[in-house]
Order: structure tokens, then sequence, then C-alpha cells
């Protein structure tokens, strides 16, 4: 597995925490239609499979898959003051640990499906054209197993009192 790992950063200006959430909340990614989050994690897959046929069966000979993932985070662009500056690095170092922790999930998803991929082998299968359903049926399983990871962890982390919770309410105390 290969992981290609970028940051992209969204400038924003405040003097207080409100002030900064405010600025998140108008200026973050999208999040779903209508909102927009504090930071993001987004990945992209692409699979890169050899076959082996004899005639007869199938396998997989070879699969490397490569994980893109992109980070967007916050950037405070308007001075702070000494205290406030405290409060957003501490606000920001744990968001950003909450964003690797995405990353870290959406690592694993991949090697678990790399790893699943790796052992197709279909008998009286000379075209390949079942394994290659049974790729996609194990890509799929893995994908829905680990998402559901992302959602609990997020579930986790935003309940009231969670991680995230606690690093917002320290940043407008």
């Amino acid at each position: 597995m290969k992981i290609i790992s970028s940051v992209k950063n969204y400038a924003i200006v405040g003097k207080t925490g409100d002030d900064l959430l405010n600025q998140m909340d108008r200026k973050g990614p999208k999040h779903g239609f209508l909102t927009r989050a504090i930071a993001q994690t987004r990945y992209a897959v692409t699979w890169d499979i050899a076959w082996q046929s004899n005639g007869r069966d199938c396998r997989v000979q070879r699969v490397n898959a490569n994980i893109d993932i992109t980070y967007t985070y916050p950037r405070v662009v308007s001075r702070l003051s000494p205290a406030m500056g405290k409060k957003w690095n501490a606000f920001l170092r744990g968001v950003r640990k909450h964003e690797e922790t995405h990353g870290a999930i959406a690592q694993r998803m991949v090697k678990t499906a790399e790893k699943s991929v790796a052992a197709v082998s279909i008998k009286r299968d000379p075209h390949c054209f079942a394994a290659r359903a049974e790729v996609k049926r194990r890509v799929a399983a893995a994908y829905d197993k680990y998402e559901a990871q992302q959602r609990d962890f997020d579930a986790r982390e935003h309940r009231d009192g969670g991680v995230v919770s606690r690093l917002v309410d320290r940043l407008v105390q």
C-alpha cells in the first residue's frame, strides 16, 4: 500500500474563540449539504490488480492499493493575544489528532481490503469474471466495515462531553 498525504488550510480571522468558531462555521469544509466542519479528512483509493488465468482458473497475482489522504484545517491569519494563541494551538492539536485518527482508520481499511483481495482465487473462471466480482465484493465489505468505524468514532468524539466538544468548550472559555 502506498500512502500519499497532503494538507490544505482555509483562512480564518478573529480575536476570540467565538470569533474563530463563527469563521469555521462559515468557511470550513462542507459537511453534508448545508453544514460545514471545523476540519476534514478526505481520501481516495486507487487499485492496481494483476490477474493470472491459466485458461481454467483465475487468481489475483498482485495487488497494490494507493490511498491519497487530504486533511483540511483552519489557519488563523489574524494576530491573536498570547492567551488566545495558546488556546488556539491546543485546540488545533486536538483537531489534528482527531483527523489523523480518521486517516489511520482509512489506512487500516485499505490494508485490510488489500490483504483480502490478494487471496482471491476462483476455479473454473477462465476470463476472471467471477474473480473480479469477488474482489469488488471484498473491497465493498471492507469499506462498509471501516466506514462504520469512522461514523462510530465521530459519534463518540462529537457527542456532548466528547473530545471535540471539550476542545470547542476550551477554545471559547
